[in-house]
């Protein structure tokens, strides 16, 4: 079966269309043959490019096979890394299979983590003032006003937040804690 147009079609995208068909690659967008024949022009190019600076470097005037030989081996050498032989990689998978893993000491369910490292744990503080037992001087009508505005710390106060501060007491706990009876 042969699509419209596939006789004004260049022989390099037949091929592609060909390769691909022999990969067993039926569907795909036409826009791929262009894709694969762009790739395969800027590689090609490449290669005789390096070609001709070996051949040009070997004092030679013409690029001959060993040039571009040689051009193909330094570019797989540079696009692609051989992965390890396997020897090196059961010997290191050996050694690292050696070490056990850790026991598990979680219970049945999920495993959380400790519960500080979890955002369960208190976010947030109170501050309570701490109070003082000692006698004053007797007080007069204005110290009973000021007592009246201090008895209630502001805390978008600077002075207040400092009183605080300085004889608070912070206290932490977590939220929907099981009480003890």
């Amino acid at each position: 079966m042969t699509e419209v147009g596939e006789d004004v079609m260049p022989k390099d995208a037949k091929i592609v269309k060909e390769l691909l068909k022999s990969m067993g690659v039926d569907d795909y967008e036409p826009r791929v043959v262009n894709q694969f024949l762009e790739l395969w022009y800027r590689y090609v190019v490449d290669v005789l490019s390096d070609s001709q600076v070996y051949a040009e470097h070997a004092g030679k005037s013409v690029i001959d096979s060993d040039d571009v030989k040689l051009a193909i081996q330094s570019k797989v050498n540079f696009s692609f890394s051989q992965p390890p032989p396997r020897e090196v990689l059961l010997e290191l998978a050996r050694s690292r299979n050696k070490v056990p893993l850790p026991k598990s000491i979680a219970g049945p369910g999920i495993p959380l983590p400790p519960e500080q490292d979890t955002l369960i744990n208190p976010n947030y503080q109170l501050a309570i003032p701490k109070r003082h037992n000692m006698q004053l001087p007797e007080e007069t009508e204005e110290d009973e006003e000021t007592a009246d505005v201090n008895s209630n710390p502001n805390p978008n106060n600077p002075q207040d937040r400092r009183n605080l501060a300085q004889g608070a007491q912070r206290v932490s706990f977590p939220l929907g804690a099981k009480q003890s009876r």
